[in-house]
């Protein structure tokens, strides 16, 4: 699959570059471009193609609504562990309506938005020149969707099963909602990203904040801004009345649980997440500083659209400035920094087409090629595509870590179906990847001891690097009847110590995972350790076995 991206890239490139006064003119032949520039997008995210822990706990999520339980983790408790509304009720309605697999609808979902943010990258990018200029450019918007499919993090999240590509797209159709001077509809976008994920209030606010600045220069009417926030709260409203009715909280237990403790230690663990985000991704921040700079120094009359501009440049600054604050994020690929890179390829490009409307107009001694026919933009566009598609394949954070990640949940998936099976449908199991092992788990009651789907852990245990514990109340409190102590699948050989929070009230238990050289291992509570090993020990994939004396 490596090569088949790689391959995608030089072909895309060659005809963009070969071929980029062409597309200025011809509608069929732009047509097929943006059709592949699609499918290098879709052999990027083929490249990755794993599905989260994040999104594992969404699908569980789903089923529970599909099913008619109601929007919980465990049924019969109500803890809001999600913070994408909007995509639980998306990825539920087949279920419910068709009796649609819950992951491969998400996936599906997923992989489409992506390939959307890939088209809206392009409309916008033209929609913002067209906005300066009276004679259209449709080549310009190519480069930024050409941009867009090369950006590693939107590949990542495509096919994952999470929120992560609609949150981008819809971040992208509220900044073409503004440029089309349809404020309403940006309002109500915005209010349907802020029930995808909670950074959606960053893009919320500034464009509420781009809109009051627009009326006081009066390029708006002061009904722009009014209707933006009346289209939000249309929405927004019932939302949060719900929440506080069904949950008796306003803030998800995830929310609460990231950011519950010290507010220092939350940024001096988002500084190192966005450092390293820059260093993977050096090729479109230094074209977003060129751009910016462009725009500082030359002016033009194109007043609306520069405006339009700066806001996609304020959202990068503000949904990093989010990263940070919150500490960042344990999954690979730096998730809450998905939207950065498509942003800057909007942006930059669309400065671009906004600073050189004014080029051909003036005078010169021999005929110019029109800007938008010159090799600049396709050459820089495709050697910056080029670049981020080798950065998705050899920066560590990216392909490796995900392939160990897929490795890694697919194993905590096939202990969570052994226990599924072998044990009493109602048991009580704790671990730290409650998604993966719920995913095959059938009956059984997941206790998440980092508390994303707890409220009283999120809430009222101990907060330190952006996790909640409360072990106590775990093991004296919800009483699981086996925890599993791995997050990371299985081990390459036997453990025998118990992990001294669990000490006295658990034994540890281990078992071979036939034909394997793999160990796992799990604490039964000691009461009942005798009839947990033996019904587990039933399972023909797993041996037990027991610990030397």
């Amino acid at each position: 699959m490596v090569y088949a991206v790689v391959v995608a890239w030089l072909v895309l490139a060659a005809i963009v570059v070969l071929t980029w006064g062409r597309l200025g003119t011809d509608r069929g032949w732009r047509g097929f471009v943006l059709a592949l520039t699609l499918g290098l997008s879709l052999l990027h995210q083929l490249l990755f193609a794993t599905v989260t822990e994040d999104a594992l706990v969404s699908f569980r999520y789903a089923q529970n609504i599909a099913d008619g339980n109601g929007p919980v983790f465990n049924p019969g408790e109500r803890v809001e562990g999600y913070t994408n509304f909007l995509w639980l009720v998306l990825i539920a309605l087949p279920r419910a309506a068709f009796g649609a697999d819950v992951q491969a609808t998400a996936v599906v979902f997923g992989v489409l938005a992506a390939l959307g943010c890939v088209l809206v990258a392009y409309l916008l990018v033209n929609r913002i020149v067209a906005g300066a200029d009276t004679e259209p450019r449709p080549a310009i918007g190519v480069a930024a969707a050409v941009l867009t499919a090369a950006a590693g993090g939107l590949a990542v999240y495509g096919p994952s099963g999470s929120e992560v590509p609609l949150f981008v797209l819809l971040t992208l159709a509220v900044g073409y909602s503004l440029a089309a001077r349809r404020p309403v509809v940006a309002g109500v976008l915005v209010a349907f990203a802020v029930m995808t994920s909670p950074e959606g209030l960053v893009v919320a606010v500034l464009g509420g904040l781009w809109l009051v600045g627009a009326a006081l220069k009066r390029k708006h009417s002061w009904w722009a801004p009014v209707g933006y926030v009346l289209g939000a709260l249309v929405f927004l409203i019932p939302r949060l009345a719900w929440r506080a009715t069904f949950y008796q909280h306003f803030v998800p237990a995830p929310l609460a649980a990231k950011l519950g403790g010290p507010f220092g230690s939350q940024v001096a663990n988002g500084w190192p997440y966005l450092s390293g985000f820059a260093l993977a991704h050096q090729g479109f921040l230094l074209l977003g500083l060129v751009a910016a700079v462009a725009l500082l120094l030359r002016r033009t009359d194109a007043v609306e659209a520069r405006a339009l501009i700066w806001l996609l440049f304020a959202n990068v600054v503000g949904l990093a400035a989010a990263a940070v604050l919150i500490g960042g994020d344990p999954g690979p690929s730096w998730r809450l920094l998905a939207p950065v890179p498509p942003l800057i390829a909007v942006a930059s490009v669309a400065a671009y087409g906004v600073l050189t409307v004014d080029v051909e107009a003036k005078p010169s001694p021999r005929p110019r090629a029109w800007p938008a026919a010159t090799r600049l933009v396709p050459v820089t566009a495709c050697g910056l595509a080029g670049i981020a598609v080798l950065v998705s394949v050899f920066s560590p954070d990216m392909l490796d870590r995900v392939r160990d990640w897929r490795a890694h949940g697919t194993e905590l998936t096939e202990i969570g179906g052994w226990l599924g099976q072998y044990l009493p449908p109602g048991s009580v199991v704790s671990a730290a990847t409650p998604g993966a092992l719920a995913a095959h788990g059938g009956q059984l009651l997941i206790v998440d001891v980092l508390g994303r789907t707890d409220d009283y852990i999120a809430r009222e245990g101990h907060h330190d690097g952006g996790v909640a514990t409360d072990y106590d109340y775990v093991v004296n409190g919800r009483r699981p009847t086996v925890a599993v102590p791995a997050d990371s699948g299985y081990a390459d050989r036997q453990h025998c110590a118990i992990d001294p929070v669990y000490a006295g009230k658990y034994e540890v238990a281990t078992f071979r995972r036939v034909g394997t050289p793999y160990w796992v291992s799990v604490y039964p509570r000691a009461e009942q350790a005798k009839s947990v090993v033996t019904n587990l020990d039933k399972g023909p994939d797993f041996r037990y076995v027991p610990c030397p004396s």
